[in-house]
């Protein structure tokens, strides 16, 4: 083993054994005292935003002269707009309701035993990501407010914007007198540090991988650690008969070119062969006015023959930038069928006015969020109402969907007696 490789195993080490005390006294801080902190952290961030710009811009030079992909440069990007959005993301975290010592059921039980189940933080969560300065803060304040503590391995890319926002967050809690080590960043680059962070059973109690594919199918298959993921965002919206042709349009046009780089982007577009003829080229002008490559079937192609022809594979391919996939559907069903097929279970949307056809798409399709007459660029947790998201889950075990402060919980019962013993 290399010196290099000895001495980040040894760092790292000692931060798992910090973090782990640092879990201990998570749990011992009010709701008010949260609240506190986590406002006096959003006032930095938005005080701090001239040096975040910069530090950022350090990112952003290095991933241009590496040959970053647009669509992770977009993700990497700050600017003042978007900051604000984050320190106001922070707020909104602050204000919700504390998930932690929730009683959320309470009996007693024939022989006197008084039974409570009681929410409790899930403990160190690791979360591993790319090119997203945002996860840095959402994470962040999402555990914080949990009473977890955090460890974030960010990529390389978006380093100094990583090390800049960790940095308010430490600076808060040494203010507030914690341990820093509520918020941990990993800043070696060496990629055996992830595999060595995902044996730490014991350590780590659940880990986040947000990113590509390859990066999450990598982190499943090494983790000894419980996992939340999903591995694709494959998106779908389907454009009824009876849609409304406006509200179709502005939904399609806004799902898929709004931010084409995200998991929640349309990246397939269904239409129903009724209302082809009329919806197809209006929104073709405008997705071609945006710079959007189409690819259809033949049906599609006879209303944009500017489209080029879809092969198979580009249906259930998650494009992530200016490219969308479109059929023509007989009706809600065949629509639903080639979600089952192709989708991912992420987010998925009809455009209807017809309750009967959006009953039938709300039960049959198995997403994790289902949308109506609505763009799948909210299936977000802080569009939800959650303050920030954590990570989006397509499982069905623990979370599912956009995971806020509730997914970030587990229970224990608290069982009391008059010494009752068993016979």
């Amino acid at each position: 083993m290399s010196l290099a490789r000895r001495e980040w195993r040894s760092q790292l080490s000692s931060m798992l054994l910090n973090a782990r005390k640092a879990s201990a006294e998570a749990g011992q801080g009010s709701a008010a005292f949260k609240k506190k902190l986590l406002r006096d952290i959003a006032s930095r961030i938005e005080k701090k935003t001239a040096w975040l710009l910069r530090e950022n811009k350090k990112d952003l030079a290095g991933a241009k002269a590496s040959g970053l992909s647009s669509a992770m440069i977009d993700r990497l990007s700050l600017t003042e707009k978007r900051i604000k959005v984050m320190a106001d993301g922070v707020r909104v975290v602050a204000g919700l309701k504390d998930p932690i010592g929730v009683v959320q059921a309470q009996w007693t039980r024939p022989n006197g035993l008084k039974l409570q189940k009681v929410t409790v933080p899930l403990g160190v969560i690791l979360m591993i990501y790319e090119s997203r300065p945002n996860v840095t803060v959402e994470c962040a304040a999402l555990c914080l407010k949990s009473s977890n503590v955090a460890v974030l391995r960010g990529g390389r890319e978006a380093m100094a914007s990583n090390r800049a926002f960790v940095t308010i967050f430490k600076d808060s809690l040494k203010r507030h007198g914690l341990s820093p080590f509520h918020i941990n960043l990993v800043t070696t680059t060496d990629y055996a540090a992830v595999d060595f962070l995902l044996s730490q059973e014991g350590k780590i109690d659940l880990v986040i991988p947000r990113g590509g594919e390859k990066l999450i199918r990598r982190v499943v298959a090494k983790s000894r650690i419980p996992v939340i993921k999903h591995y694709q965002g494959i998106c779908h919206v389907y454009v009824d008969k009876k849609a409304d042709p406006k509200k179709a349009v502005a939904i399609a046009v806004n799902a898929k070119l709004q931010r084409p780089g995200v998991c929640n982007a349309m990246e397939t577009l269904l239409v129903h062969e009724g209302i082809a003829s009329e919806f197809l080229p209006a929104v073709g002008t405008l997705l071609k006015a945006g710079g959007c490559e189409v690819r259809g079937d033949a049906a599609t192609r006879r209303y944009l023959p500017w489209a080029k022809s879809a092969k198979a594979s580009d249906y259930g391919r998650e494009f992530l930038e200016k490219i969308l996939a479109v059929r023509v559907v007989k009706n809600v069903e065949g629509a639903i069928r080639h979600i089952e097929a192709y989708g991912s279970h992420h987010t998925d949307a009809i455009v209807t006015e017809d309750r009967k056809a959006a009953a039938v798409f709300k039960a049959k399709v198995d997403s994790s969020s289902v949308m109506v007459n609505v763009s799948t660029r909210f299936s977000d947790g802080f569009e939800y109402g959650f303050g920030a998201e954590i990570g989006i889950s397509t499982d069905k075990i623990h979370a599912r969907g956009p995971m806020g402060l509730e997914g970030l919980t587990s229970y224990k019962y608290i069982v009391e007696g008059t010494g009752q013993v068993r016979t």
